[in-house]
């Protein structure tokens, strides 16, 4: 079985810079490159906690699938989806429930999961996807997503209100041209495209305001590259929004480089809010306003009501919608 020091050995670190980065210590500086790669290290080598080998001695209450629609990859380069699984896990370990689990499943053998209690689908899948995952489990709990909501239990966040919060708090100020930076996402094999509430909920709040500019909306993907790409983008226009309402924390770390190499001051010449308030929102330079959203939360509550329907203390479909939090630092 994998110890701290086989994989600090691998990944050429000390075991100790390897306890506090598994451990999510967030006061920890090491580079976001060599956290990646410690949890890659770790999950090739299957290492486990001694809290989970302890939990593992003894007989499994339940036993459940995960399907991550992620890769182990994607999920690294992305902490929203990782907190959101971390939360999961924790409140597994205190239910003493075994999990199984599956990364980006379009190309696995499904068969893996086969006698589970139930399976927690984590981010976005093809209508064709849900319906193959159906045929191992009819007890299915999505997270961040919502699909066929008279069959199946969700958990899912306030889009529009998150939104909403965020552009209020940023049209209180004078001028309140706000652009908007964000991506796009698609389910299953064909890639579907998946409706962007975030885009959408700006685009109507401030036409409904009198306020919306298209020229000041960017587009890409979910990741700091995509972010910092989309600013410099941005960067080339002569006239340039007040503020940018960012709908991640990983493109919004791209888009502070940007600006910064730029040599536009943040929050002097630019505002900058973002969204989900990951580890590294807090260190950044200046420190990131951000919509906090509950992700470890969410995970614990979508094991909570898979166990209210394996436990048949209910069978009508249950909708969670989780609230979140307007963190301001010094980038708004």
């Amino acid at each position: 079985m994998a110890t701290i020091k086989d994989i600090a050995k691998k990944a050429g670190v000390s075991s100790a810079t390897v306890s506090r980065v598994l451990n999510h210590d967030n006061t920890l500086s090491v580079s976001s490159e060599k956290r990646k790669l410690i949890f890659e290290v770790a999950e090739e080598l299957s290492y486990v906690t001694p809290k989970g080998r302890k939990k593992a001695t003894t007989a499994s209450k339940y036993k459940i699938g995960l399907i991550h629609w992620y890769s182990i990859d994607q999920e690294l380069e992305d902490p929203y989806y990782l907190s959101i699984r971390v939360g999961l896990e924790k409140r597994a370990i205190e239910s003493q429930i075994e999990i199984l689990k599956l990364y980006a499943p379009e190309k696995k053998d499904l068969s893996y999961l086969k006698g589970v209690e139930g399976i927690i689908c984590i981010g976005k899948f093809s209508e064709k996807e849900i319906e193959t995952f159906s045929k191992i489990s009819e007890q299915l709990v999505f997270v961040d997503y919502s699909p066929s909501e008279e069959r199946y239990d969700s958990v899912v966040i306030d889009f529009e209100q998150a939104v909403i919060k965020v552009l209020d708090y940023l049209l209180s100020f004078k001028p309140n041209k706000i652009g908007y930076i964000g991506g796009r996402e698609y389910a299953g094999k064909d890639q579907m495209p998946i409706g962007e509430r975030r885009e959408s909920v700006f685009k109507h709040y401030l036409m409904d305001k009198g306020v919306y500019d298209a020229n000041n909306i960017y587009v890409g993907s979910f990741l700091a590259e995509s972010g910092y790409n989309l600013m410099k983008k941005a960067l080339e226009k002569k006239e340039l929004p007040d503020a940018f309402f960012i709908a991640s924390d990983s493109m919004a770390v791209g888009a502070l480089r940007a600006l910064h190499e730029g040599g536009i001051s943040v929050p002097d010449e630019m505002r900058i809010v973002g969204f989900n308030d990951i580890p590294t929102s807090s260190y950044t330079i200046p420190p990131l306003s951000t919509l906090r959203v509950h992700k470890e939360f969410m995970g614990q509550t979508a094991l909570d009501l898979l166990l209210e329907r394996t436990e048949g203390l209910r069978t009508i479909p249950k909708k969670v919608i989780i609230p979140t939090e307007l963190v301001l630092r010094k980038s708004s």
